[in-house]
């Protein structure tokens, strides 16, 4: 008796909290897929079960993507465990797998990022244009105290346009469990029987996640609170889109900004101005925030993206330089085929032909005269992504 009030009682909670996160960010009733990120830890593990509950009352499909890093011997073994999970919710799985040589520095971000990238691929080819990830509370808190230490690691978001890039355009992170902590999901779990994985890595204090997590188990910021985000939705939303892609935005709406706003904002229009895939450092953000507020006239670069402040106008654009670097280099497309030039542009072609930069170096132009490109301007989509102005799971 007790044990089934108990059970009620971390349904009522968990579940509740999960699936009003669902019905607001995600589309009710669609033939689209929604894809679930599943690592067979705890936190992926309810995430989906949570998830599959949802999806058979709104009438959605789910599908199940694992990434087998292959960094550990059980990986394999692990993978099966989370197809093992798949197939008795009946849901489509697939294996996706992080191969080749790693690298002997900064593995963890390399792994995040590989993940994402093989994600993002699985979630588009199956026509999803939202992922769920488990994330928690205690990733948030955990990011703060990395942050504390010196780390660049930013807070999960419950909803975000995927940092893979370009193979994550137009998909969105949803992260449902954000705001529960890990140890209501292990005990949400525990009342119903299920197993989960323990990834020995993450007790592995080499590596700042890990020392993050024993000192959040410690006592550290527990009575922390989730950090509210300054919005550069606004400020998004007021740029003009020049012919090369790049932004214009009045000075005077920068400085009607909060600086956490423009900061975010001013990372961002680079990032997605110069089609990189690693935003500025916040530190740099911060200074160049601080100069757009300003008075003074400045012509400046950052993270491949050439910013020029003159008579109150502000112009995030690409870096010409970047090209004697190694950046705008040319591909080489296949009849019909669909790439993205330069991280800015997706471009089509009917038949095969090399595509490189215009002459002033901005634009993709084919080198085949004869050719004909079809070219659409990402920019100012990615841009409204990261600053929020997408709210939801698009049509």
């Amino acid at each position: 008796m007790h044990v089934a009030a108990d059970r009620e009682r971390a349904s009522s909670g968990l579940e509740q909290t999960a699936g009003e996160v669902l019905d607001r960010r995600l589309l009710g009733s669609h033939p689209r897929p929604v894809a679930v990120a599943l690592s067979g830890g705890g936190d992926s593990l309810a995430l989906l079960l949570t998830a599959a509950d949802w999806a058979r009352d709104a009438g959605r499909r789910l599908i199940v993507l694992t990434v087998d890093h292959r960094l550990r011997p059980e990986s394999a073994a692990w993978t099966q465990a989370c197809a093992a999970v798949a197939e008795r919710l009946g849901l489509a799985f697939h294996a996706l797998a992080w191969t080749g040589d790693k690298p002997t520095a900064g593995l963890p971000a390399a792994a995040r990022a590989a993940r994402h990238v093989r994600l993002a691929d699985a979630a588009r080819e199956a026509g999803a244009r939202a992922l769920l990830m488990g994330h928690t509370a205690d990733d948030v808190l955990e990011a703060r105290l990395m942050r504390e230490a010196g780390s660049s690691t930013p807070e999960p978001r419950e909803w975000s346009p995927s940092p893979a890039w370009p193979q994550g355009r137009g998909l969105f992170l949803l992260r449902p469990l954000l705001g529960v902590r890990r140890a209501e999901i292990r005990a949400w779990l525990a009342t119903r029987g299920e197993t989960w994985i323990d990834d020995p890595a993450n007790e592995d204090t080499a590596y700042a996640r890990p020392r993050a997590r024993q000192a959040l188990a410690g006592g550290a910021a527990r009575a922390a609170t989730a950090a509210p985000r300054a919005s550069a939705t606004a400020l998004a939303l007021a740029v003009r889109v020049d012919k090369a892609a790049g932004f214009e935005i009045d000075r005077a709406v920068l400085r009607g900004a909060e600086p956490a706003a423009l900061a975010r904002f001013a990372a961002a229009a680079c990032l997605c101005a110069a089609g990189t895939t690693r935003p500025p450092e916040r530190a740099k953000a911060e200074r160049l925030a601080t100069r757009l507020a300003g008075e003074a006239d400045f012509t400046s670069s950052l993270s491949g993206a050439r910013i020029e402040a003159r008579g109150g106008i502000a112009c995030f654009r690409r870096e010409p330089g970047e090209a004697a670097r190694g950046g705008l280099a040319p591909i080489s497309l296949s009849p019909g085929e669909t790439a993205v030039w330069d991280g800015r542009f997706e471009v089509t072609c009917g038949r095969a032909v090399d595509v490189a930069a215009a002459p002033r170096g901005a634009s993709p132009m084919a080198r085949d005269e004869g050719a004909e490109l079809a070219i659409r301007p990402l920019t100012h989509a990615r841009l409204l992504a990261a600053c929020g102005a997408i709210e939801a799971e698009p049509l």
